[in-house]
């Protein structure tokens, strides 16, 4: 049997990640706007091809920033997304997350493998040492997410970021890379 090249960067028994592309536009989209009811007061994804152009040039042109794409292997269909924003090289090699599920995937532990699949990807071949989440402290799946992924709380920082017209409090979670996993810069 020939072998054929995988399209993700990592797999687990249901899904792969791989880069988010500017052609996802229209999938990632309407995902979103099938999502809005479960996403809503939390999350603002790009749902018209104007948003996500901007949202996607962002992602792809910024070193800072990488986005991943969490794909089910049955179909390739997008279940959700995993964005290292903020990222800084150096002594800190340290990035913060964000991600959403999309409504057809919720509830299915595909976001949990998938998230799991980018901080190893992170920790491994990024040479990342640490990642963070900040949630607010009402949205009790994305809380669910990080504490099944293994990230600690470290702490809540009122009016930490602006989101929907507000300055909303987040707590922050995070985790660290295991011995010997990252701490080098990647080249």
């Amino acid at each position: 049997m020939p072998h054929h090249a995988s399209p993700y960067l990592a797999e687990g028994p249901r899904v792969g990640i791989r880069p988010l592309t500017r052609e996802d536009g229209p999938e990632f989209t309407a995902r979103a706007r099938e999502s809005k009811d479960l996403h809503r007061p939390w999350l603002f994804p790009p749902d018209s091809a104007e948003a996500y152009a901007v949202y996607a040039g962002r992602l792809i042109e910024d070193p800072a920033r990488a986005g991943f794409l969490v794909c089910e292997k049955d179909d390739g269909s997008l279940a959700g997304f995993v964005n290292i924003n903020d990222i800084v090289r150096g002594g800190f090699l340290s990035g913060a997350l964000g991600y959403g599920a999309f409504a057809h995937a919720a509830g299915r532990g595909l976001m949990r493998e998938g998230l799991g699949l980018v901080v190893r990807h992170a920790f491994g071949p990024m040479g990342l040492h640490r990642l963070e989440i900040n949630v607010q402290p009402g949205n009790s799946a994305s809380i669910a997410l990080a504490r099944a992924c293994g990230f600690r709380l470290e702490g809540f920082s009122p009016e930490m970021l602006h989101i929907d017209g507000a300055w909303r409090d987040h707590q922050r979670w995070a985790l660290t890379a295991p011995a010997g996993a990252s701490g080098r810069p990647a080249s």
